[in-house]
């Protein structure tokens, strides 16, 4: 034993990666169908800290993962959150986040005047533990003015996760709420013949702007051959045309718009036009529009589809592409290397990273959260990696901004989410394992119980108020859950068992304002304890 934990001290990198590896190997478990996922990095690195203190690489190192996962959390789903902010869903879940985060604080306070030995210093830092707040703890050791909060923290962090991971788990096991998996969706095609007198003589990108969105024609047939109108072609009486959607529903409503169907495929004249698949790469087309493609592009195509990911995108007129989208066209034959030029075509293109935008990015994010924002009676206040987040947030939105691509491909934002996340349960594990351990031994289950009780109420009063009171589906409910606790594998646990892209969105919406919230509510009972 003594050598491997020699071993371990001499090779802190080798300790990190085994942590990493064995953490998700023991995720995989599953019992009763309760899995921990990535959280279970964390209870690994706690066993491998307690084993081997002075393996632990440095906190710049867990920094570092939190600040790749918030950063890719960030620039993809920035739209949904600054969207979640004024939308009715959006508000319900910020209500329900902040009732449960001023219980649970509630709770501290009647803690330290009721229970014998419970302080200030270390309450408030199981407060931040239990709700797995970095920035909270942060605040907490500047009002403290010591590194007593951090003593509670380490008990309660590990609660702050696995806590919650268990009510997401046993609520789903048990009660087997009901909610809506979004289908994958794939291209769905009709031919329709041109007989309403309403559009005789409309260019086709007047009718479209007619139909439901998500229905739009891509090409047209006249007298058997293929006809290229191009998006400002008119159409005539007689003309079949072609209509894609992903939404059968939609398709059939629109149909009569048009006139009669007549199949599900229109019957080109060889030679004439042709499919082709291409990626999109081109830096300049992300973030662009449909109809502004169509602007930018000298040939005559018809766009029929968008595949990002494993789903077919609704043609929309606000469809905005990415790099890594796939683009199905018809094109005229021959014409394939312009295509090729135009789209980019490169595969490889949908794991890159633009890193002259990423490191712009989160350098402007770490120089908003070093602020100090002087508060009236509270100081000043530093965001920390909230204010990373927040502009990383921005930024998603923005997508791009002159010549910086702030979004990523799907597949790039994905390795650097779970990687960071990685990285950080195993660097925090491994540094507070034998806190831990000390820290229960020396103040027995006070704190232990504590921690548990205050990530239990915060997590069990937002579950009840979002399922319960707002009617919020369960797989959103478990992201607004995972938002509000504040740590990233409860929120990798709950998209991996509920199969589902909800709680990423639901995360999106709330992490950002409770981090924020959090912070101001430590300064707050600071200025007054």
């Amino acid at each position: 034993m003594t050598a491997l934990v020699d071993y371990l001290t001499a090779n802190p990198l080798f300790a990190l990666f085994a942590t990493i590896a064995l953490g998700y190997a023991v995720g995989m478990i599953s019992v009763r169908g309760l899995s921990l996922g990535a959280g279970a990095v964390l209870f690994v690195g706690l066993a491998m800290g307690a084993l081997a203190p002075q393996s632990a690489l440095p906190g710049v190192v867990g920094t570092f993962g939190l600040l790749l996962f918030l950063y890719g959390v960030g620039v993809s789903f920035g739209a949904q959150f600054f969207k979640g902010l004024t939308s009715p869903l959006g508000i319900k879940a910020n209500i329900a986040s902040v009732i449960g985060v001023l219980l649970s604080l509630g709770l501290m306070l009647l803690a330290i005047k009721f229970v014998p030995g419970v302080s200030f210093a270390e309450a408030i830092g199981a407060w931040a533990g239990a709700g797995t707040s970095t920035s909270a703890l942060q605040a907490a050791m500047v009002v403290t003015g010591d590194k007593m909060p951090a003593t509670g923290y380490s008990v309660a962090y590990p609660f702050g996760v696995a806590v919650p991971i268990l009510v997401i788990g046993l609520y789903n096991s048990f009660f087997k709420p009901k909610y809506t998996l979004e289908e994958r969706t794939s291209l769905r095609v009709c031919a329709v013949r041109v007989e309403n007198p309403e559009i005789f003589g409309k260019t086709m990108s007047d009718v479209n702007s007619t139909l439901p969105d998500g229905v739009s024609i891509t090409t047209t047939n006249r007298g058997g051959k293929a006809v290229a109108l191009g998006h400002l072609g008119e159409l005539q009486h007689g003309d079949i045309v072609l209509i894609t959607a992903v939404d059968n529903a939609k398709l059939d409503q629109a149909v009569p718009t048009i006139g009669t169907r007549v199949g599900d495929k229109i019957n080109l004249v060889q030679g004439e036009k042709e499919y082709q698949r291409l990626f999109i790469s081109n830096p300049n087309l992300a973030g662009k529009t449909i109809p502004q493609i169509r602007q930018l592009m000298t040939l005559n195509v018809s766009i029929l589809h968008i595949r990002r990911g494993d789903t077919d995108m609704p043609l929309t007129q606000s469809l905005r592409m990415e790099i890594g989208d796939q683009i199905g066209v018809l094109a005229e034959v021959g014409h394939t290397k312009e295509l090729q030029r135009f789209f980019g075509d490169s595969v490889k293109a949908g794991g890159e990273v633009n890193y002259l935008s990423m490191g712009v990015g989160a350098a402007l994010g770490l120089a908003v959260g070093s602020i100090a924002f002087p508060i009236p009676g509270l100081g000043n206040v530093k965001l920390g990696l909230a204010g990373l987040l927040l502009v990383a947030l921005y930024l998603g939105k923005a997508r791009n901004t002159w010549k910086f691509t702030w979004s990523m491909p799907i597949a790039a934002s994905r390795v650097f989410r779970e990687f960071g996340l990685a990285l950080f349960l195993a660097q925090v594990g491994m540094a507070s394992g034998s806190t831990f351990v000390e820290t229960v031994a020396k103040s027995g289950m006070t704190y232990l119980l504590l921690g548990v009780a205050l990530v239990a109420l915060l997590t069990i009063s937002v579950l009840l108020i979002t399922v319960y009171v707002f009617r919020i589906p369960y797989d959103m409910a478990a992201g607004i859950i995972s938002g509000a606790t504040g740590n990233p594998a409860i929120l990798a646990f709950s998209s991996k068992t509920l199969a589902s892209d909800k709680p990423d969105v639901g995360y999106a919406m709330i992490f950002p304002s409770m981090t924020v919230f959090k912070i101001l509510l430590v300064q707050i009972i600071g200025a007054f304890m």
